[in-house]
């Protein structure tokens, strides 16, 4: 036992794999017959959106920050996405990714250069970007939203009918995430300011680009979450990712991302996000009521943040 205890500590990766095994594992005992290949399809197909949102939250917590702002931006981006889709299928995706570059600056700017603390500075952009979307969809009343066909295939299309195309893009935006966290000196740079940000800047980092950079990456991400999502459900409506911005930090917890700064990866919050997928499957089939399955979420991502905590300590 205390072997297989000493490889799981310094394999944590293992221990979420070996996690998400037993969920699994309980979805087929509770419903014999339901873990197939089509299940599994429509798992990672819900995974993506929540592992990209995570990869930008990923990167903010790496640095000992947060972004509240990202369902916000998710759901605005959808938003604008649908109501502009009548002047054409790029000028859309231009306003509704422009979005997320806007919030993720004004983010930057707020916490690299104001030194305003992340959850108080993300938690104002969120709370404003959802009203002057409150404004925005009030003037847009009259019109018919829509979804670009190129969304609706990127949110819900299937390749031979088994493969999700969403996989894809998660696969691209995971690569790209992984490879400049361990593979840049961007990455490095990162680690080394959640880390120790007074270290860094006696050593003559310019810590305030590195986490401007950080959540404008972020809310980029949200946005490309956002066109997923809006995608998927073929309607965009002012809460389409509400639901999305605790689960968003809980999986890169989970993951085993410290919550100060400078450890973790991108790799765990992969495993994290699956994690909760398989967890909300799992409370479906149980027919738990939304009240309990919150209560039940939540209990169950503090014992599961505790046990990886206790872990690797």
């Amino acid at each position: 036992m205390s072997a297989a205890l000493e490889f799981l500590r310094a394999r944590t990766i293992f221990a979420l794999i070996l996690l998400l095994a037993l969920f699994v594992g309980f979805v087929e005992l509770v419903r014999p017959g339901t873990v197939t290949p089509l299940w599994v399809s429509n798992a990672l197909m819900f995974a993506a959106p929540l592992a990209i949102m995570g990869g930008g939250q990923t990167l903010v917590m790496l640095t000992g920050g947060i972004d509240l702002s990202v369902s916000a931006v998710a759901t605005g981006s959808a938003y604008l996405l649908a109501t502009n889709a009548s002047h054409g299928d790029f000028y859309a995706l231009a306003i509704a990714l422009s979005l997320g570059a806007i919030v993720g600056a004004v983010n930057g700017i707020g916490v690299a250069l104001l030194r305003v603390q992340p959850l108080v500075m993300t938690l104002g952009t969120g709370l404003m970007t959802g009203g002057v979307m409150i404004v925005y969809s009030q003037q847009m009343m009259a019109s018919q939203p829509h979804v670009p066909g190129l969304i609706q295939t990127l949110g819900a299309g299937k390749l031979a009918g088994f493969v999700p195309v969403d996989l894809f893009l998660w696969l691209i935006v995971g690569g790209v995430i992984l490879f400049g966290l361990h593979r840049t000196g961007f990455g490095r740079l990162v680690y080394a300011v959640g880390d120790n940000a007074e270290a860094c800047h006696l050593a003559g980092v310019r810590v305030w680009r590195v986490l401007f950079v950080d959540y404008l990456i972020c809310s980029v991400l949200a946005s490309i979450t956002g066109l997923v999502l809006v995608g998927g459900t073929n309607a965009a409506d002012l809460s389409l990712a509400e639901s999305y911005l605790l689960p968003s930090v809980a999986c890169v917890v989970i993951g085993g991302t410290s919550i100060f700064g400078g450890r973790g990866g991108y790799g765990g919050t992969i495993v994290g996000a699956l994690i909760l997928t398989v967890l909300t499957s799992l409370l479906t089939l149980l027919d738990v009521s939304e009240p309990a399955k919150q209560i039940l979420f939540g209990a169950i991502i503090l014992v599961l943040a505790a046990a990886y905590a206790r872990l690797t300590e």
